[in-house]
C-alpha cells in the first residue's frame, strides 16, 4: 500500500495518535496502594513460621561458617579463578583455602 493512501491510524477510541481524546470518555485517575499492612501482615507470617526458637545471630553465623566453606580446599586452578574474581572485586576475600577456614 502506498504511504500516502494508508489509512491514518487510530487509538482504540478513534482519535488519532496525538489527537484530543474525546469528551465522554474519562481522563486516567491517579490510583495507588499502600502495601503497608501487607508487608506487616507478611513478615509477621514469616516470623511465626520461624518460631521463637529462630536465633537470626545464629543462623547469619551459620552462613557464614558455609561461605568459608564453599572456598576452602580449592586446587590450584580453582584457587586461580577465585583470586582473580578477588581481585576484580566479584567475591569477598573468604578463609585462606584450607578446609579448617
Amino acid at each position: 500500500m502506498d504511504p500516502d493512501t494508508s489509512p491514518t491510524p487510530r487509538h482504540p477510541d478513534g482519535t488519532p495518535p496525538g489527537g484530543a481524546a474525546r469528551p465522554d470518555i474519562p481522563e486516567l485517575v491517579d490510583f495507588t496502594v499502600d502495601l503497608t499492612a501487607h508487608e506487616v501482615l507478611r513478615q509477621a507470617q514469616v516470623l511465626a513460621v520461624l518460631g521463637p526458637d529462630w536465633d537470626p545471630i545464629e543462623a547469619m553465623r551459620g552462613e557464614e561458617a558455609a561461605k568459608a566453606l564453599l572456598y576452602s580446599g580449592l586446587d590450584d586452578e580453582q584457587r586461580r579463578v577465585y583470586d582473580d574474581l578477588v581481585a576484580s572485586g566479584v567475591l569477598p576475600r573468604r578463609g585462606d583455602g584450607s578446609a579448617s577456614a
